[in-house]
C-alpha cells in the first residue's frame, strides 16, 4: 500500500471508531469519509461496505480476545476460564451500539466481511468451551454459535437497557446456569 494510501486507510478506520462510539455501527459512512478528510470512493475503495469497515474498526478487540482465549486455555478451572471469556465477549461486543446485532447477523453468513472476525472467536471459545466439557463442568449437547448467539444477544439487550449497568452481568449469570450438567 502506498504511504498515501495506508494514511488514508488509518484516518478512515480512526474516524469509524470515532464515528462508531458516537452514533453506533450505523453511523453515516459518508460522514466518516468526510471526517477522514477523504471522499465517498476512497473509503470504498478501502472498505467496499460496511461490514467489512466494522469488522476492521472489530480486529484489534478480536486479537485481544483471541489472545486471551489462548492464556485461558491454560486456566486449572476450564468452566471459569470459559465464563471469563464469554464476559469479555459480552464487553467487547457492547463497544459499539450495533456491533452485537451485526454479530448476531452474520453468525450463518460465511460470506460476509465480519465473518473474518467471527471464524477466529468461534475456533477460540469453542476450544475453551471444549475443555469445560471435557471437565465435566458444561453439558455436551451446549455448542459454542448458541454460546455466541447468547453473548451477543445479552450485549443487545444491555446495549438497548443502558440505565441498568449491571444487565448483562445478570442475564450471562442466568444464562450459565444453563449449561451446567
Amino acid at each position: 500500500m502506498r504511504a498515501d494510501a495506508r494514511r488514508n486507510h488509518e484516518r478512515l478506520l480512526t474516524e469509524a471508531r470515532a464515528a462508531f462510539a458516537e452514533h453506533g455501527t450505523d453511523a453515516s459512512l459518508e460522514d466518516v469519509a468526510r471526517r477522514a478528510g477523504v471522499g465517498i470512493g476512497t473509503l470504498y475503495r478501502h472498505f467496499p461496505n460496511r461490514d467489512a469497515l466494522v469488522s476492521a474498526v472489530f480486529e484489534d478487540a478480536v486479537d485481544e480476545l483471541l489472545t486471551r482465549s489462548r492464556q485461558l486455555l491454560t486456566d486449572p478451572e476450564p468452566c471459569a476460564a470459559l465464563v471469563t471469556w464469554l464476559r469479555e465477549m459480552v464487553t467487547h461486543a457492547g463497544e459499539y451500539r450495533g456491533l452485537a446485532r451485526s454479530l448476531m447477523a452474520v453468525s450463518a453468513d460465511g460470506s460476509s466481511a465480519l465473518a473474518r472476525c467471527s471464524d477466529p472467536i468461534r475456533q477460540a471459545g469453542g476450544a475453551l468451551l471444549a475443555r469445560a466439557q471435557q471437565a465435566g463442568s458444561v453439558r455436551a449437547d451446549v455448542a459454542i454459535t448458541d454460546l455466541l448467539q447468547l453473548t451477543h444477544a445479552i450485549a443487545l439487550a444491555a446495549e438497548e437497557t443502558p440505565t441498568d449497568p449491571d444487565l448483562a452481568d445478570r442475564l450471562l449469570h442466568l444464562t450459565l446456569r444453563g449449561l451446567k450438567p
